[in-house]
């Protein structure tokens, strides 16, 4: 589904990302872990058209989408969330799921060029059936995609998103994300600043979409939840691979392990690892 070949990338002479290479099956869930500042966010960036490479290529369901915008990539299915939430603090919640059907609308998109925008604006305002039945089904849809995060954001369906607590504009950023109906999802970092019980709600989640067959590329610095998710997991470290492997692989390995905790205590955390 997905593959980058030989990506990089560098800002004012610091190599962010560095010939960065990976496969993504569909139906797969690859994690890519690492200490901060090790290029992983930069990765995503380049992968969704954030960011323009220096070299390398990045194709997507077989196309070459390697600089595309992000809003080309959107229409493919590749969906993602951010390091820190964004959401729009002044729509609902709601309405902050229905932003992300934007690609899948019909009813107020017009194919006609030139005079297109002017008839979509015009349908918006009219609202003739079609485009009234369409919002009504979304709506539906977007309430069922808030009902998998429990009673987390379903009270919450029409407080401003700027009201919710951090755990909560996470939650509705992913919510907004499938919304989309991905065929690709990317999430960064999808529960920082969440306690325990948190983490483990939103570790359901995710397991849930996977169990689904849902592509899932995930950032995540919670090892636990990573080595129980993961089919894959590559390890970066100051912009470059380190490590790839099954998770039991990855967690005995050296360079990971230095990465993580630092040279002097390599060697006895190594032959301490489960």
């Amino acid at each position: 589904m997905l593959e980058v070949r030989g990506l990089q990338k560098s800002f004012g002479g610091v190599h962010a990302v560095k010939d960065a290479t990976l496969d993504l099956k569909e139906g797969e869930l690859l994690s890519i872990i690492g200490p901060n500042g090790a290029g992983k966010t930069t990765l995503f960036n380049l992968i969704s058209g954030l960011d323009l490479p220096d070299a390398g290529s990045v194709k997507f369901l077989g196309q070459d989408i390697t600089g595309a915008a992000p809003e080309k990539l959107a229409g493919m299915g590749l969906a993602r969330t951010f390091q820190h939430g964004r959401v729009f603090g002044n729509l609902s919640v709601l309405d902050n799921v229905l932003v992300g059907a934007h690609t899948r609308l019909q009813a107020v998109r017009p194919t006609t060029p030139i005079i297109g925008p002017l008839m979509e604006f015009a349908l918006a305002a009219i609202r003739p059936k079609s485009v009234r039945d369409e919002e009504a089904a979304l709506r539906e849809e977007a309430k069922q995609i808030l009902a998998r995060f429990g009673e987390r954001l379903t009270p919450r369906l029409d407080h401003p998103a700027f009201s919710l607590s951090y755990a909560n504009r996470r939650r509705t950023e992913i919510a907004r994300a499938l919304a989309l109906r991905p065929k690709l999802l990317m999430l960064d970092e999808p529960t920082a600043g969440m306690n325990p019980t948190e983490t483990g709600e939103m570790q359901e989640i995710i397991h849930d979409l996977k169990r689904g067959g849902l592509t899932i590329l995930l950032i995540e610095h919670k090892l636990e939840m990573v080595m129980r998710l993961s089919d894959r997991i590559i390890v970066m470290d100051n912009g470059a691979r380190i490590a790839e492997g099954l998770p039991q692989e990855v967690r005995r390995d050296p360079a990971v392990i230095a990465a993580y905790l630092g040279h002097r205590e390599t060697g006895a955390r190594t032959e301490a690892a489960p």
